[in-house]
């Protein structure tokens, strides 16, 4: 299922995209603010982010500048209230998809997330195999050598192209504990854990933590997984 994350500061509006597009089998998230948005695109993995451009604090373009810094590839659409080319051209620069204006028809709405996530899927599986074992491979030699912010657009894109790698998911819980936050790493090994039963790095990984925990340190390294 095909996950979709609404940021738009009114409730309306956001309940309104839901219903639009519940009703197509998206699993639709939303974030009043950006502060909510950014939190949920570190923890979760979305195939679109539709972001609202006028919020109060920081508004949609500033929160997708916010983003792509932070090496967050989800693909963008804008929606204004407002007819406003520079905004347009600022959005599109920042690599945002289209840049839509209110009041966004629900037939809209559905047509242009459709097209989009199509076009993604189309372009996935060409590059699926190459694209993600490189952004794997380098994420991995970045850690081992301490980049731990270097590494980690590469591993977001790695996860963007393939959400279903007990692999990935065991190197994202690596590099969360390497930078101690130990409840997102827990999600992480997790998340590969149920992926894959057997993978051995993650179940490695869990145990480990779940030790340090409980009774102390351990003298059991972490796992990265296969070289």
């Amino acid at each position: 299922m095909k996950r979709i994350l609404v940021v738009d500061d009114e409730p309306n509006v956001r309940l309104n995209y839901r219903i639009t597009l519940d009703v197509e089998g998206y699993d639709v998230k939303e974030a009043s603010d950006a502060r909510e948005a950014i939190q949920l695109l570190h923890d979760q993995l979305f195939d679109l982010a539709i972001l609202d451009l006028r919020m109060p604090g920081t508004d949609g373009l500033e929160l997708l500048r916010l983003i792509r810094e932070e090496g967050v590839p989800t693909p963008a659409v804008i929606i204004t209230a407002y007819s406003d080319v520079p905004n347009a051209v600022r959005a599109m620069k920042l690599g945002a998809i289209d840049f839509l204006q209110k009041p966004l028809r629900p037939a809209e709405l559905r047509a242009v997330v459709s097209e989009i996530i199509g076009r993604h899927d189309e372009s996935a599986q060409l590059t699926y195999r190459s694209d993600f074992d490189a952004h794997l491979t380098t994420a991995k030699r970045l850690i081992n050598i301490g980049n731990f912010d270097a590494a980690r657009p590469y591993l977001v894109r790695a996860l963007e192209i393939n959400d279903s790698s007990p692999e990935a998911f065991n190197l994202a819980g690596v590099l969360a504990e390497l930078k101690e936050d130990h409840d997102r790493a827990r999600k992480m090994y997790g998340r590969a854990i149920k992926l894959d039963k057997n993978f051995e790095p993650a179940q490695q990984n869990m145990r480990r933590l779940f030790e340090m925990h409980h009774f102390g340190a351990t003298q059991e390294p972490i796992n990265m997984g296969n070289d």
